[in-house]
């Protein structure tokens, strides 16, 4: 099972718009996902439509045990496949901002029980959608992942606090040895905009290889799917078809760098990985 956190400290970079995204991609390719919101604006919730559910993500991080964890995972409306552990706006209570270990635990306490349980169609990625502050939520998130995909926009003060959560990813590493960065995701980029150009550039200054070689391009029908809670795959336009490609790249580079640990998560996508998204 790979778990990755998708962060920002920075609030409307598209954080929740790239955990649905790959989403997206990992139904197309039949990648069972398990998509957990932890930010209390609920939007990946909202956007994925599962049945109302008599337990949250609230519930879980207060008794994460298997009983209420299967009254808080549903089936989005998105297709068998993608399950959503539902967000709720009383999370917020929980976000304390120095939480103790025993609080910390708790969400990979709860991801454990869902390794351990008797399934016979397991899940193969969870994606963690935290909010844009570093309290318990995300920390919890941090200590429960694997790896940790930081998402930022080419401007200058999402590139600060992208900054700020690669500085938390590596001092959450003190709670979590397993814990490594996947790499970085521009988002919403127009190719055209030299502020945008000049931002990136800074970005691989800073991060190097970590920044990711393909960026998600801007383009409305990114809103116009989610405002219709579809997949970006299931738009149909020209330009949803290009976000689609650009996930697909990326979901294949989740999937590969996180069946192996010792793998630079910086490597350029291969012939492989480049055919798979494609075909996918």
């Amino acid at each position: 099972m790979h778990t990755v956190a998708v962060l920002s400290l920075k609030g409307g970079v598209g954080k929740t718009t790239v955990a649905l995204g790959l989403a997206s991609a990992a139904l197309r390719r039949g990648v069972r996902t398990l998509v957990i919101d932890l930010d209390p604006q609920c939007n990946a919730t909202s956007t994925l439509e599962p049945a109302e559910t008599e337990a949250s993500i609230y519930d879980v991080l207060r008794e994460p045990t298997l009983e209420v964890l299967e009254r808080a995972i549903a089936p989005s409306t998105w297709g068998e496949g993608v399950d959503v552990l539902a967000g709720s706006e009383d999370a917020e209570s929980l976000n304390h901002p120095d939480p103790n270990q025993s609080r910390l635990g708790r969400l990979r306490e709860a991801l454990n029980v869902i390794k351990e349980r008797d399934d016979d169609y397991p899940y193969q990625l969870v994606l963690l959608d935290c909010p844009p502050s570093l309290g318990q939520l995300t920390r919890s998130a941090l200590v429960a992942a694997d790896r940790a995909l930081l998402i930022t926009e080419p401007t200058m003060f999402a590139v600060a606090g992208v900054q700020r959560a690669f500085e938390a990813v590596q001092n959450e590493r003190e709670n979590n040895a397993d814990l490594q960065p996947l790499g970085v995701v521009v988002n919403r980029v127009r190719p055209r905009s030299h502020e945008h150009q000049f931002r990136i550039e800074e970005l691989r200054d800073i991060f190097g290889p970590l920044v990711m070689p393909v960026a998600l391009p801007d383009r409305l029908a990114v809103q116009q799917a989610q405002g219709a809670c579809m997949p970006i795959h299931e738009w149909g336009t020209p330009g949803a078809r290009e976000v689609a490609l650009a996930f697909n790249l990326l979901l294949a580079r989740v999937l590969r760098v996180s069946r192996s640990r010792r793998r630079a998560v910086h490597q350029d996508f291969d012939d492989e990985e480049i055919q798979e998204a494609v075909d996918a």
